[in-house]
C-alpha cells in the first residue's frame, strides 16, 4: 500500500474498543471511522466492542485481546481526559510491558494545530503488551481520524520508513510469508 521502501504490505489483525457508558453499535461513531480506516488500508478488523468506562471491564477486555495471538494491534477511542469517569489510561498502563511515550506527544503536537491548546486535555498514550500495541485515542470521531490518519497508519505499515511497529508484533505464519 505504501510506497516506502519497496516491502509487501502486512495486513495485521486490529481490534477496536470503544470506551463509553451511552454509545451503541448504532451510534459509535469514532469505532466505525477507525475500523473503516483500517480496512480501507488494508488490515484486518478481529474484534470490536463497547466496553463501559469501567477500570475492571477495560482491563478484563483489553487483555483477552492482548493474550489472543491472532490479535496484533488494539485501538481504543475514548475515556482519555479528565471525567471523573474517564479511566482508560488507569486501566490499561498496567498492562503494558513497554510504555510509548511518543504516541501521546506526536497526538497531543499534530491536534494543536487543529483543536489549538485544548490538546492538553487529551491523555492519548499507548504501550506494547505481550508482542501487541495498544493505542488509545480521545473519543472524538475528528480525534480518532487524526490519530489513524496522520500516526497510526504509518506506524502500521511495514514498509514505512525509518521504523514501524510490525517487527515487534507478534505475526502467525500466514502474516510473516507476505513479508517482503
Amino acid at each position: 500500500m505504501s510506497g516506502h521502501g519497496g516491502k509487501q504490505f502486512i495486513p495485521l489483525n486490529i481490534a477496536v474498543l470503544t470506551v463509553s457508558d451511552t454509545r451503541t453499535e448504532e451510534n459509535d461513531t469514532s469505532g466505525q471511522a477507525l475500523v473503516e480506516r483500517l480496512t480501507e488500508t488494508g488490515h484486518n478488523l478481529a474484534d470490536k466492542a463497547i466496553v463501559i468506562d469501567d477500570v475492571y471491564q477495560l482491563r478484563a477486555q483489553v487483555s483477552k485481546w492482548i493474550a489472543d495471538d491472532n490479535i496484533q494491534v488494539i485501538i481504543s477511542t475514548g475515556g482519555t481526559g479528565f471525567t471523573a469517569r474517564d479511566n482508560t489510561p488507569e486501566a490499561l498502563t498496567p498492562l503494558f510491558d513497554k510504555d510509548i511515550e511518543g504516541f501521546g506527544e506526536v497526538f497531543r503536537y499534530i491536534s494543536l494545530g487543529e483543536i489549538g491548546t485544548s490538546t492538553i486535555q487529551s491523555r492519548a498514550f499507548g504501550g506494547i503488551a505481550n508482542k501487541t500495541v495498544v493505542l488509545c485515542v480521545p473519543g472524538s470521531t475528528n480525534a480518532c481520524k487524526t490519530a489513524w490518519d496522520k500516526v497510526i497508519k504509518e506506524q502500521l505499515d511495514n514498509s514505512h520508513r525509518p521504523c514501524n511497529f510490525v517487527p515487534h508484533l507478534n505475526l502467525n505464519e500466514t502474516q510473516c510469508e507476505t513479508r517482503g
